[in-house]
């Protein structure tokens, strides 16, 4: 009688806050339909033309110092943008999380979903860290790069690269088990540990579903209203995307000069190839389990995949995803509620792909020889490094960082791949987002019965 009685007042304030929630979908999907995707290529062609306009390496029409000035101030909605996703990130995956596993109702239900969800997380993200090895040891980019481009980029590599801190520290197996629960939230709020803060998030979600319904409406309340100011915010975000592409890509192209971009073409050419390859398997997966043809599935998923990849981050798309997976693909609601949310934070397939991709790279351009024991020590690295990695514009490079250090890349190699960054980020976050409805896919296959149920 305690199940029944907790879910006639969830379901009915999931309605209320679905039909709010639901209006901030449709500024999103808004923003596909006026046709953003094509300011966004736009906004790219015309960032990456002022750039290398201004670019002493490239047709130096201004001084040095009159291009940084110009390149300054075009990128300011860029920095605005990443700030503003940054802030609500936190909060937005938390009570997502939170709201995902408290509309399931059911304790039995939510052990199954996270009995499958894990294995199946880790598995498409080894296959996706195999390909990159697979096609980076088979095209060789590294041997592309000219030599005047590697001493340019490590003589701008110190200002470029990002900290390494502490991450080449050792940390035992049991202190990094030990190290999931968040002691203190706010820290890991601070240090964007989201690997410990997804915990934090399942740990509440699971105890709301555990204890009486009166007790637990206040903090769903909470949590449905943290959730619906995160994506309002995410939709004034939106609005820059296009000033934000340009701003970046101008500022960048300036850097580094039209000789890095060509020099980085094989490098680039070869982490498009495995991202296609990847969605290829999504494909294969959605065919196979839920009988999706690709070109269909393709079709349902294009406005997500053009919004991930206008704005690079999965958190931000992560409520045109749920709507997507309910009304586009017929996913469960308390499925869809859990798994985006989930598969935003750990299910970073896209970038493990691009992480090895450009390790290796880096090793071939060092003339570094990996053993074997040293390469199987990078793939269960980089599949670790990716889980948890924060859903924000330009993460994957602070996270290939703490890569390097395992295999003694110098650090200030990163330098030679951040001209050429941001366009794989929107292209991987694409491809992430490809991968956490596919998920959703697969676990609305393997939990049947629960449909009617929720329904």
């Amino acid at each position: 009688m305690e199940n029944k009685t907790y879910v006639q007042p969830e379901f009915s304030h999931r309605n209320e806050g679905t039909s709010e929630l639901g209006a901030l979908v449709e500024k999103l999907a808004f923003l596909i339909r006026s046709r953003l995707w094509v300011q966004i290529i736009a906004c790219m062609a015309l960032g990456i033309s002022v750039g290398l306009l201004v670019s002493p390496d490239g047709a130096a029409l201004v001084s040095k110092q009159m291009a940084e000035l110009i390149t300054g101030w075009l990128v300011l909605p860029g920095h605005i943008f990443l700030a503003l996703i940054q802030m609500i990130m936190l909060p937005l995956v938390v009570s997502s999380i939170v709201l995902g596993i408290a509309g399931t109702e059911d304790l039995a239900k939510l052990r199954k979903i996270g009995l499958r969800i894990a294995p199946y997380f880790v598995g498409t993200t080894m296959v996706a860290v195999l390909i990159g090895v697979a096609l980076v040891s088979l095209i060789e980019p590294g041997q592309y790069v000219d030599a005047q481009l590697l001493a340019h980029a490590l003589a701008n590599g110190t200002s470029n690269s990002p900290e390494l801190g502490s991450v080449a520290d050792t940390v035992t197996l049991h202190e990094r088990i030990v190290g999931l629960i968040p002691a203190n939230p706010l820290s890991a709020a601070l240090n964007e540990s989201m690997l410990q803060l997804v915990v934090f998030a399942i740990l509440i979600g699971i105890s709301l579903v555990s204890i009486s319904p009166k007790r637990a409406q206040p903090l769903l309340d909470l949590s449905l209203s943290v959730q619906e100011l995160s994506m309002k915010i995410v939709s004034w975000a939106m609005v820059i995307a296009p000033l934000a592409v340009l701003g970046l890509l101008a500022q960048i192209t300036m850097q580094v000069g039209i000789n890095a971009l060509l020099g980085m073409s094989v490098y680039v050419g070869t982490v498009l190839i495995g991202l296609i390859v990847l969605l290829a398997f999504y494909l294969s997966i959605a065919w196979a389990v839920g009988g999706i043809k690709p070109l269909v599935f393709l079709s349902q998923l294009r406005e997500v995949q053009l919004l991930a990849f206008s704005t690079s981050s999965s958190a931000a798309v992560m409520p045109l995803s749920i709507k997507t997976a309910e009304e586009k693909l017929d996913i469960q609601s308390s499925i869809a509620d859990f798994i985006v949310p989930l598969g935003a934070t750990i299910n970073m397939d896209g970038t493990a792909l691009y992480q090895v991709v450009a390790a290796i790279f880096l090793t071939q351009v060092f003339g570094i020889d990996l053993s074997s024991g040293e390469l199987l020590l990078l793939i269960v690295t980089t599949i670790g490094a990716s889980i948890g990695s924060p859903s924000t514009p330009g993460v994957g490079i602070v996270i290939l960082a703490t890569i390097l250090t395992s295999i003694g890349v110098p650090a200030s190699g990163i330098a030679l791949i951040l001209g050429v960054d941001r366009i794989l980020d929107m292209s991987r976050t694409a491809v992430n987002v490809s991968g956490d409805l596919t998920a959703c896919i697969v676990m609305n296959k393997w939990l049947p019965s629960e449909k009617v149920e929720v329904r």
